[in-house]
């Protein structure tokens, strides 16, 4: 008796047997190329962060480690988690506990923890998404995922207007998260609940002259 993994991989490899053995051109006639100038950008991008739940604090690059001390004080954050990368200026006004994340890492530390810190690679100003690719500083999915309150650090320079913007500047071997607000979800009724698949309160930093 096959298990449903062979039974998955048996369709899949059907399937590729019965497609087309020649390259198949896929059209990329969508617009591209939309720029807008940073004071519009940071306020479609606030816009549709704060439309998603998000909290939003747009400050210069020298005040980066201010406004994250403040957020973590606000929250009665004693204990975060960091990436091995994370730029370390950034928590020098915070006085709580520090975990750097690492492979040995086990999830129930993950959830012991009460906030996580972490970079981001790119924004889209258009859906108030964010862009996590795993790079040193942004660390693996789990350290976003886990704790309840995840502070995201964003340079303005790296939200692009629209979403292929976003999109052709990412590293398309890289693993990516893509982040829209703190996680939520609805049943039937359209009842929304946060927290169920990720952290329930997002706290979105925008260095707006980086």
């Amino acid at each position: 008796m096959s298990s449903s993994r062979d039974t998955v991989l048996g369709r899949v490899r059907d399937a590729l047997a019965l497609a087309p053995a020649h390259a198949v051109t896929i059209p990329r006639d969508y617009r591209t190329g939309r720029v807008l100038p940073d004071g519009e950008r940071l306020a479609l991008f606030t816009d549709r962060l704060l439309d998603y739940r998000a909290s939003v604090h747009p400050c210069a690059a020298d005040r980066t480690a201010e406004v994250i001390a403040d957020v973590l004080r606000k929250h009665g954050v004693r204990r975060i988690g960091v990436p091995p990368g994370l730029d370390a200026r950034w928590l020098s006004r915070y006085d709580g506990e520090v975990h750097h994340d690492g492979p040995d890492f086990p999830a129930a530390r993950l959830d012991a923890l009460d906030a996580v810190v972490t970079a981001s690679a790119v924004g889209c100003a258009e859906t108030g998404t964010i862009f996590l690719d795993g790079s040193p500083g942004q660390g693996r999915r789990a350290l976003s995922l886990v704790p309840d309150l995840h502070v995201c650090v964003v340079d303005l320079s790296a939200v692009a207007a629209g979403v292929p913007e976003a999109v052709s500047r990412l590293v398309p071997e890289r693993p990516t998260t893509l982040i829209s607000g703190p996680s939520a979800t609805s049943d039937i009724e359209l009842e929304r609940v946060e927290g169920v698949h990720g952290p329930r309160t997002l706290v979105v930093v925008i260095r707006t002259d980086a």
